[in-house]
């Protein structure tokens, strides 16, 4: 047997076994604690006869349904017209406009949720500047904020997923439908829209999968609207001692929702499957003045407005405070306030993030090949469980870990590996996309030379191979980093006093009134984020799809 074998065939069960152990294990405890009695041991669906039969739980069963819809639709609303009218017209900045989309996308959506309440809260500046103009809103807290926020946080997937796909239907399909004499609407509609398809469902469920998952925002803008996400974390948090039963149900039934909503959107594009041919590129044409006006003002409104949370937060963050109260002027009061109260939170947040990073790339990148280079049915079923990071909520998987790590053999509750862990194996697959994605671009005849040549399949990768790849695995670990450094739903589960991190403290200091300090740390987590998302934008050369 060729050592080559033997290399990657270790690499795929390293693998395998890391998803059973991070993944697997953990959920399977979680669907366990729900059809176990506490008390007696039994197997007991008692938990599940709650959650589905008790009005307050179908409320929450439904609310999350329709946020998660709402968002999608709002998503859907921006994200479209944004995606045609920066790669079909010629707009000033499209550039700028698609790196400020994808900075909107990599900050935590609960510092959106705060910033929204300081603009259209009771009090807020925004609400009383329209007020005056004799324009009046829904409360914020409530279905209103928290649409809101999703929308604008959610749109820049279906921007990034659908512009990419429109960037690559040919002109000549679209001008054909034309010569037949189909008006724009017709030919959009009719032509355009099936061809992209598969492009606008995947990032209309990413906002629908996240917007049903996501535990900050409805805690913060959600008043007294019960979701699944928050009822599993508000039953955990309040049966700490006791029974976990129906915190893991309401946990199971939020992942079979997930599970759903991604079998409904597969089934959709296999059934509508269209194809085109690339012959060449489209060129965006000049609009006339008055439509170019209308199609600039829409696309800087779009982005603006979601923008904005990030630039009100970084503004904020200046004022002169006291306790929770803003006083005129401008100052470093609460970075003052942080640095010498909390500089545990800020030094937790990078050093867990780039203790995963570190773990992420090296195996990451060890999949990505595999995955790349030797398809085979394990392969595939690799790549498939590799999907349900990004379907399971992290507050069911902080749940989980928490279930599953709280006894022998591996007792780590309330330590920093726990957290370390659990960004691991959330952000892994990151790391294994962009990974892949860059292999696929890269010959594997050149490999191939060197092992003709007498090179072990390892000296081959690392010395060929790996090279050739740097950009992407730098891509992937700057993603992973991003989205690891912002996590909060399952890190508001697993964190003890001394392994708080930023976004758990910019959340309880949202909770607590203290806006000062947690818009100084909403700026640096902002700042570590855009910074990272410059670098990636640089050596991606500003392939914006790549954070999709």
């Amino acid at each position: 047997m060729r050592r080559g074998v033997d290399f990657w065939t270790f690499v795929l069960v390293a693998a395998f076994a890391v998803i059973a152990v991070l993944l697997a294990w953990p959920l399977l405890g979680v669907f366990e604690a729900s059809v176990t009695d506490n008390r007696t041991g039994a197997l007991t669906f008692a938990n599940f006869a709650q959650v589905l039969g008790q009005p307050a739980y179908r409320t929450a069963l439904l609310n999350s349904l329709l946020v998660g819809a709402g968002g999608m639709a709002g998503a859907m609303l921006l994200g479209i017209p944004l995606a045609v009218l920066t790669t079909r017209y010629v707009i000033f900045g499209r550039d700028a406009l698609a790196t400020f989309a994808v900075l909107a996308l990599v900050s935590p959506p609960f510092i959106g949720a705060y910033a929204w309440i300081m603009m259209l809260g009771a009090n807020g500046w925004m609400r009383a500047f329209l007020a005056d103009l004799g324009i009046g809103l829904p409360p914020i807290y409530g279905f209103f904020g928290i649409l809101l926020v999703f929308s604008l946080k959610f749109y820049p997937f279906v921007f990034l997923l659908t512009a990419s796909g429109l960037r690559a239907i040919s002109p000549s399909v679209e001008e054909a439908a034309e010569s037949l004499g189909a008006g724009p609407w017709r030919r959009f509609f009719k032509v355009t829209l099936p061809l992209v398809f598969p492009a606008v469902t995947s990032g209309a469920l990413l906002a629908f999968v996240l917007s049903i998952a996501d535990f900050g925002t409805p805690s913060i803008v959600g008043g007294k609207v019960r979701l699944l996400a928050t009822t599993a974390y508000n039953l955990y948090t309040s049966e700490m001692g006791g029974n976990p039963g129906l915190a893991s149900a309401t946990s199971v039934v939020l992942i079979a929702v997930c599970l759903a909503v991604v079998a409904v959107q597969r089934w959709a594009v296999r059934r509508r499957e269209v194809a085109g041919s690339l012959v060449r590129r489209p060129q965006p044409v000049r609009l006339s003045p008055l439509a170019s006006a209308a199609a600039h003002a829409v696309c800087y409104a779009i982005v603006l407005a979601g923008s904005l949370p990030s630039l009100v937060v970084i503004w904020t963050s200046f004022r002169k405070t006291r306790g929770p109260v803003f006083h005129p002027g401008y100052g470093l009061d609460s970075y003052t306030k942080i640095v010498g109260e909390v500089p545990h939170v800020i030094a937790n947040s990078f050093t867990y993030s780039v203790a995963a990073v570190l773990l992420i790339v090296v195996l990451g990148t060890l999949v990505g090949y595999v995955l790349a280079r030797r398809e085979t049915k394990a392969t595939g079923l690799l790549d498939s469980l590799l999907l349900v990071p990004y379907i399971v909520p992290g507050v069911v998987m902080g749940l989980a870990f928490v279930v599953t790590f709280n006894v022998p053999p591996l007792q780590i509750t309330g330590t920093a590996a726990i957290i370390v862990l659990m960004l691991f194996v959330r952000r892994l697959p990151y790391a294994v996309r962009s990974a892949a994605s860059i292999l696929k671009q890269i010959k594997g005849g050149i490999e191939e030379a060197a092992l003709s040549l007498g090179a072990p399949p390892g000296r081959a990768f690392a010395k060929v191979t790996l090279p050739l790849m740097l950009p992407g695995v730098v891509a992937g670990a700057l993603m992973s980093f991003i989205t690891a450094i912002n996590e909060l739903s399952s890190s508001l589960i697993l964190y003890v006093g001394r392994t708080m991190t930023m976004p758990v403290r910019i959340y309880l200091s949202v909770l607590d009134g203290e806006f000062g300090t947690a818009s100084a740390l909403s700026t640096i987590l902002l700042a570590a984020s855009g910074l990272a998302v410059f670098v990636v934008l640089r050596i991606s050369d500003r392939k914006e799809g790549e954070f999709v």
